[in-house]
């Protein structure tokens, strides 16, 4: 195994992003080489050493089970991907055989024409037929695997336990009591936020707009059309904003708030709940709140619900350009599978894709409980086109958001936001 290397570049994927996904021409290599070097693309870490230490242990058996192959594993920093990945979808010379990416990426990934259609392969991958459904879902465009679930991330209602037992409170059941929470602990305790729900939290909002009945789109005939405009949608965007514009979070605060800071806020004790997720437990123990607090799911709409989570994560994918494209998918299952997810968690918290595999994970860590039940509850996705990351780059969530705290009515902001969505959809 060489060594794996952090490859440094400008800062330009965000760029390359808001203009769509790169236009290539690429066909398929006639060769499957058995051997040589295999070339693997994983995403850096803020303290890499965890992950790569798993990694080295899947490539050296790798390695071990395989005569004359050599697995090459770089790690790239992720701000970077886009430029990279349109890079190597243009010099299939430069390209990796395996490469990790954002499952929000993929539409424009399979658009550009750089990733295999694994969709055949899948039935004779034993394990998989343990994924998660909703896990899986993150992994296809038009109906096509494109790539392996690696691991799924999702976010849960984050409440200060000291806050709580202070004021009388218990965790909310609803949205509804979540947000009359909300505005009570900021009435009694005036130097906290209620909540930490910032107005560039787009993750945050997109649980009450399907906790409400609404969808972010839907596909008609072939083509995405924003749903934003319906009753239930705006419903959700209502009780999401009055969090910011009834004064739990102040919007001289909060209008700009994005989720990162959301969750700084909880972790440096400013906040007596948030929206954040299962890898956010260690920055917030490691802050002033330390184990002064708990987690649950998000509430739905009724009690007992739980509102649907956005289903973060990431996916192994095998180029298109690859020329060994066996050995590439073999070892995509091979570190996406049960035991490499399991040892994934156990070093870095990446929660598992595997419905077996969270169920022991739970098991082991209650802490990791309220995420598994909030995956098991059921997740949503953002629509499977590239015009997703257009739609993201723009700001278009963030934008109808602040609008509405600002004092623009519900309906003619997310009508605005419908039409830029739809925009989008249509390519103007």
């Amino acid at each position: 195994m060489r060594a794996g290397k952090f490859v440094t570049f400008a800062a330009i994927g965000a760029l390359l992003v808001a203009c769509g996904p790169p236009q290539v021409q690429q066909t398929q290599p006639v060769e499957d080489q058995r051997t040589g070097t295999l070339r693997v693309w994983l995403f850096d870490e803020a303290d890499r050493g965890p992950k790569e230490k798993v990694v080295d242990e899947a490539v050296n058996r790798f390695e071990a089970e395989r005569a004359d192959v050599e697995v090459d594993v770089r790690y790239i920093a992720v701000e970077t991907r886009a430029e990279r990945f349109t890079g190597a979808f243009n010099d299939p010379a430069s390209a990796p055989d395996v490469a990790e990416l954002g499952n929000t990426d993929l539409a424009g990934y399979v658009a550009a024409g750089g990733l295999a259609d694994l969709t055949e392969h899948l039935p004779r991958w034993d394990e998989a037929a343990d994924l998660s459904p909703s896990a899986l879902d993150t992994a296809r465009v038009d109906g096509k695997v494109h790539g392996l679930p690696f691991y799924t991330g999702v976010r849960a209602l984050y409440y200060r336990t000291d806050v709580f037992e202070e004021l009388g409170l218990q965790p909310p059941r609803t949205l509804a009591e979540l947000v009359d929470t909300a505005q009570r602990i900021q009435r009694e305790r005036p130097d906290l936020y209620g909540i930490a729900a910032g107005g560039e939290y787009h993750y945050a909002l997109m649980p009450f707009i399907w906790a409400a009945g609404g969808e972010l789109a839907r596909e008609r005939d072939g083509q995405w059309v924003s749903a934003l405009d319906t009753p239930q949608a705006r419903a959700g965007v209502e009780t999401f904003t009055s969090l910011i514009s009834g004064g739990a979070c102040p919007k001289e605060q909060c209008a700009d708030m994005t989720g990162s800071q959301s969750v700084q806020a909880f972790a440096a004790g400013k906040a007596a709940m948030t929206i954040g997720g299962d890898f956010n437990r260690s920055a917030v123990e490691s802050g002033p709140v330390g184990d002064d607090y708990a987690v649950v799911p998000l509430p739905g709409s009724a009690p007992g619900s739980t509102a649907p989570a956005f289903a973060g994560g990431n996916l192994l994918g095998v180029l298109k350009s690859s020329q060994k494209a066996t050995l590439a998918r073999e070892f995509a299952q091979l570190l996406a599978g049960k035991e490499y997810q399991r040892k994934l968690y156990e070093a870095m918290g990446n929660l598992p894709t595997f419905v077996d595999v969270q169920r022991e994970v739970a098991a082991a860590d209650p802490a990791s409980e309220p995420f598994v039940e909030t995956l098991r509850s059921g997740t949503r996705f953002v629509p499977d086109t590239p015009a997703w990351s257009q739609i993201d780059a723009q700001d278009v969530l963030p934008t109808m958001v602040q609008r509405i705290v600002n004092g623009v009515p519900v309906e003619q902001a997310t009508g605005q936001a419908a039409e830029r969505m739809n925009d989008a959809f249509e390519g103007r």
